[in-house]
């Protein structure tokens, strides 16, 4: 039994099936356009589907594995080609209608299409993948913790470009483009509250007769009351913890799960160790070091952003942790103002998508503490990292944590010790 693709894939025969070849496309080893049949393989941590034609690989989109599709070639690379999905001819048990209609369309979810327990078993397996291929083949990958699958989100940051019709769309990039937007009127992955507070400002935003130029907007949820000015203080209770932060600022966005993350880092930067000291290199507000200060004789984090740091103040002394301090670090000499006895320190690293800069590895290598924490939003620059981490460093534990359900996205937590 076959099964149509969702909607998107009708409006692209139609709309994509009227252009010209373009220009740079390479017709080998498809022609543009060319329709294959293929059977699904698995799926990459971008969430596209690898099948094969011949041995040839072709990647697409909103496919799960053991499915076979019908797809059309849009382009060829030297190694690989891509496709978009046209038809469904054996369907996987694990795939669902998508909540969403403008699931295909936004470019926010990739996986609405699939079941949630399987979504969790994808992320576990492509974790556990690629820390196999690097050679930790003995180490045990536990399904991602999670919370709710929907109305989770608790910053959104939709946009408009300049107006040049009366309704003109108010939401995210297509998928595929750059500059595209689709308008998005609700979210189903935002609270109820932000989607609430986005009805109203669409209203809003439309009735004003003239803009000059676009607009990124800000949807902050704190317990249910949305805030919309981006350099507004806003707090948020974790557990019995009050944090303060800018509205726009980076904070987690998925109120459920922050919490047992918090919990389960706080846990293990203590357990199975003398250690009587914490760092946490990339600070920010102070979320992690204040979270596990009880644990410890005392604890510093180390932030580059100086507003982050009298923030990160700001909350030890709310929650009155006296034991804690921050301090403005540069990435060139990060630990130059650490006086703590490295054999009795633990580090929690948490580097932005890319990663940690050689320079960092290095420094955290010459000051060898005696626990490492890695957590990471992007597991192939973690395992980079990890790499030159583990030259005096033992894997010993990962847990995973599903902060974005529907998405590809996954957070990864790694515990490093010296024995």
């Amino acid at each position: 039994m076959t099964e149509e693709a969702p909607g998107w894939t009708s409006l692209s025969r139609s709309s994509i099936g009227a252009k010209e070849v373009p220009g740079n496309f390479t017709p080998i080893p498809f022609a543009y356009h060319e329709e294959i049949e293929l059977s699904v393989e698995n799926l990459t941590n971008l969430g596209l589907g690898v099948g094969r034609v011949k041995g040839w690989v072709v990647l697409l989109p909103f496919v799960l594995k053991g499915e076979c599709v019908r797809a059309r070639i849009f382009k060829n690379h030297k190694n690989y080609s891509e496709a978009d999905l046209l038809e469904v001819l054996e369907s996987s048990p694990y795939r669902r209608e998508a909540k969403c209609p403008l699931f295909g369309l936004c470019g926010g979810c990739q996986y609405q299409h699939i079941a949630y327990e399987e979504q969790r078993r994808i992320k576990q397996q492509q974790i556990r993948e690629f820390f196999h291929r690097s050679g930790w083949t003995d180490i045990e990958v536990p399904l991602p913790l999670s919370g709710e699958e929907w109305a989770y989100r608790t910053k959104l940051t939709p946009h408009f470009q300049k107006p040049k019709a009366a309704n003109f769309p108010i939401g995210f990039l297509r998928r595929g483009s750059r500059r595209a937007l689709v308008d998005i009127p609700h979210c189903p992955i935002a609270t109820e509250a932000i989607n609430e507070s986005l009805h109203q400002a669409r209203s809003e935003i439309r009735s004003k007769s003239s803009y000059r130029r676009g607009q990124t907007l800000l949807f902050r949820d704190i317990d249910g009351r949305v805030c919309r000015d981006p350099r507004r203080l806003v707090e948020q209770q974790l557990d019995s913890l009050v944090f303060s932060f800018r509205a726009g600022g980076f904070f987690q966005n998925n109120a459920q799960v922050l919490p047992p993350m918090l919990r389960y880092i706080a846990r293990k930067v203590s357990e199975g160790s003398s250690a009587d000291f914490l760092i946490d290199a990339y600070g920010g507000v102070g979320v992690f070091a204040l979270s596990a200060a009880a644990s410890f004789q005392e604890v510093m984090g180390i932030e580059i952003d100086e507003d982050a740091v009298a923030l990160a103040r700001r909350n030890a002394e709310q929650n009155q942790i006296r034991n804690a301090s921050f301090v403005r670090g540069s990435a060139e000499a990060i630990f130059e103002k650490i006086r703590f006895p490295a054999d009795r320190s633990v580090v929690i690293i948490d580097p932005p998508r890319r990663g940690c800069n050689p320079t960092f590895l290095q420094q955290l290598l010459r000051f060898h503490p005696r626990k490492i924490i890695s957590i990471s939003c992007e597991p192939s620059t973690q395992i980079r990292d990890l790499r030159e981490l583990l030259q005096d460093y033992r894997l010993h534990e990962l847990q995973p944590f599903d902060l974005f359900p529907q998405t590809r996205h996954i957070e990864n937590i790694a515990v490093l010790g010296r024995d």
